[in-house]
């Protein structure tokens, strides 16, 4: 095998491990983006479900403001913040 036939087949298998490689991302893209369509929807079904429990009195229920109050609490013991 001489060094331009190795030339030639190296060229050959860069450009076709490229094309491998962006097919793969191409349908990774697609794949991703189809996924997030339905899981989209599907957010939005469960969101107008619970404004709809919510829209009622609205206020924020008592066990939500406990939780953000101990989350802030902990991350400023944790960080030093005051």
């Amino acid at each position: 095998m001489t060094i331009i036939e190795m030339l030639q087949q190296s060229v050959i298998l860069t450009f076709l491990g490229m094309g491998v490689v962006f097919l793969f991302l191409w349908i990774m893209t697609i794949c991703m983006d189809l996924a997030g369509k339905i899981i989209g929807s599907i957010d939005r079904n469960n969101n107008a479900a619970q404004s709809e429990t919510h829209k009622e009195d609205g206020k924020i229920p008592p066990q939500i403001t406990a939780a953000i109050t101990a989350a802030i609490e902990q991350y400023q013991k944790d960080t030093g913040d005051v």
